[in-house]
């Protein structure tokens, strides 16, 4: 499996094209429209989404690759954050997302095999009430619950400091090693967090 990273323009969130066989694609968190050019640059049909949380910052592509054909999937205690008005557009000065509908929703623990590629989902609540992580491989995507040297925030709707803290021990409590993957930010380890992190070590 190939990961692709896609930086973000301006204030968003990174994105990961995540394809087994060159040719077909799933998205986590795409930022922003510009993730469909740069999946089709790569000659990869994006066919799912899956969202860490509902932030503006991490959805407002979201239109635009449903439009071309995929469909996007989230945490069910996600989905009204997802949709709604929290998503902080506005309070954070930027537009508002173009609207989109969740095709799918699951829940703590459900494997998911999509394009190909093998997802668990590990429900992590803390920066908001329906966050998730997916581990695939030896890779694990944290949105904003874990990044390099940090955690997310908690002073937003539905976030919630010490139910953060829980999910971050979570992912601490993982077998082995991994390669962390955050919204925001460098690439890390899992090990190197469970050591160095300042907010949260295990």
């Amino acid at each position: 499996m190939i990961v692709h990273k896609i930086y973000p323009v301006g204030f968003a969130s990174n994105s990961y094209l995540l394809t087994a066989d060159g040719k077909h694609a799933v998205c986590i968190d795409p930022a922003q429209p510009r993730v469909l050019d740069k999946a089709k640059a790569l000659g990869l049909t994006v066919e799912f989404v899956l969202l860490t949380h509902g932030h503006f910052d991490h959805i407002g592509g979201c239109a635009a690759l449903q439009a071309a054909g995929a469909k996007v999937g989230c945490l069910a205690k996600e989905q009204a954050l997802a949709l709604g008005a929290d998503n902080l557009a506005l309070e954070f000065g930027g537009e508002e997302v173009p609207p989109f509908t969740i095709d799918f929703t699951f829940t703590d623990g459900e494997e998911l095999t999509l394009a190909g590629i093998p997802f668990k989902v590990i429900a992590t609540p803390g920066h908001t009430a329906g966050g998730a992580c997916y581990s695939v491989e030896d890779k694990l995507f944290t949105g904003d619950t874990l990044f390099a040297g940090d955690i997310g925030r908690t002073d937003l709707p539905t976030g919630n400091a010490s139910a953060l803290q829980k999910s971050v021990k979570r992912l601490y409590a993982l077998d082995d090693d991994y390669t962390v993957f955050a919204g925001h930010g460098e690439d890390s380890t899992l090990n190197e967090q469970r050591k160095h992190n300042r907010y949260v070590r295990a």
